[in-house]
């Protein structure tokens, strides 16, 4: 049983949707922590009444200092032991330092068809560019932002009249099938990338 440990910021549904499939049958994975850069995020609460140990570490007081930050932010999760580590909606850039520690078991879902919109307002971009389609990538984590190994894609289709925001609501659909299905996987140790209609 792999041990999972869920990097969140805000409401924390990629969270839920990775908690609620560990909880169904034959799962080669359980969660054991969620935590988040954000006190007040509302997914700590959701999972805290799922039974899942929370811990939150605030990034502000820190300012720029960011391996003073993860150095707080290691403490709960060493302690929690994770064989994987998920970043689902966590809204902090890690140092290279950080992402080594876990090299090789820390996953991310980035709302995009990576290679295409790293970063940040790929909804937008997407639209901006005139795509036919658009989609969400579950991915290793590299030094790199968001240009590790793809180990999963969902496509939807760009429909006339979207805006940033009816297109990242289709999107998120997706985000909740893929990032499950591909947890499953990569904790049985299958790296062929996963790809959904």
């Amino acid at each position: 049983m792999k041990r999972v440990a869920i990097l969140i910021s805000g409401g924390g549904s990629n969270m839920l949707a990775l908690v609620r499939d560990m909880g169904q049958g034959a799962h080669p994975c359980t969660p054991v922590l969620v935590a988040s850069n954000d006190p007040a995020a509302a997914g700590l609460a959701r999972a805290s009444a799922l039974g899942i140990p929370t811990a939150a570490v605030d990034h502000r007081p820190f300012g720029r200092d960011r391996a003073a930050f993860e150095a707080a932010l290691l403490e709960p999760i060493l302690a929690a032991r994770p064989d994987i580590l998920c970043l689902a909606g966590f809204m902090r850039i890690l140092t290279p330092a950080f992402i080594r520690r876990f090299e090789g078991r820390m996953l991310n879902i980035h709302p995009s068809l990576l290679p295409k919109y790293p970063g940040l307002h790929t909804h937008q971009r997407a639209l901006d560019a005139g795509d036919t389609e658009a989609g969400c990538t579950v991915h290793e984590v590299t030094a790199e932002l968001d240009a590790g190994p793809i180990l999963g894609q969902a496509r939807v289709p760009v429909l006339p009249g979207d805006t940033a925001d009816t297109l990242a609501a289709r999107v998120l659909v997706q985000e909740h099938r893929l990032y499950p299905a591909v947890l499953r996987r990569f904790a049985l140790g299958e790296t062929v990338p996963l790809m959904l209609a």
